[in-house]
């Protein structure tokens, strides 16, 4: 147990300088979001601190990433994925991705309503795509009015004005893939050619 808790360990710090360096952070910039000395940011990347917790919690925020994945501790057995449900702008959104950064999955429902809701289109930064599972989604992208039915889906660079609702009194339920940089999905209509 104590040789497999070592290895555990061991294994911190060469994730903790890849996590950096793939989010292109540097020592002063992870050592001013959490607080810790630059010094022991830089024994605990080359294996001359072994973590802590008090370390390791601030690290794993700043990282986005569960304590779990930081230490890649083993799989406990339970494929449950634990959804914790936002409530904005009238809708529900269930986060179906638990790393920070990157491509985002949501689930999205707009409740049911009497009086159709007012369009107040808004742009940010970022690419979506959406995809619509049950009711009728209506879309406002630009001069466009849009509306999509189940198995529909639409793309587009979120910097330009969009805002979506439900284009019945009925409620509606889609998928969204947002990127924050601009990140597009990558869909394959169809398998490869075995090349034999």
């Amino acid at each position: 147990m104590d040789d497999d808790l070592d290895q555990t360990l061991d294994t911190v710090g060469p994730r903790l300088r890849a996590l950096r360096r793939q989010r292109e952070t540097t020592l002063n910039e992870l050592s001013e979001t959490t607080g810790i000395s630059v010094s022991t940011l830089s024994r605990l990347e080359s294996g001359e601190r072994r973590p802590a917790l008090e370390l390791l919690l601030p690290l794993a925020r700043a990282h986005g990433v569960t304590l779990d994945e930081l230490v890649d501790a083993p799989p406990t057995g339970d494929p449950r994925v634990h959804l914790r449900p936002v409530n904005r702008h009238g809708m529900t959104m269930l986060p179906l991705t638990r790393r920070a950064g990157g491509i985002q999955a949501y689930k999205l429902v707009i409740p049911a309503s009497r009086s159709p809701a007012v369009p107040d289109p808004r742009s940010h930064e970022g690419y979506e795509w959406l995809y619509v599972l049950n009711g009728r989604l209506r879309l406002v992208l630009g001069e466009h009015d849009l509306e999509l039915s189940p198995g529909e889906a639409a793309e587009f660079d979120t910097r330009t004005p969009h805002w979506f609702g439900s284009a019945t009194e009925d409620s509606v339920e889609f998928l969204s893939l947002f990127g924050k940089q601009g990140e597009r999905a990558h869909l394959r209509a169809q398998p490869r050619k075995n090349s034999s």
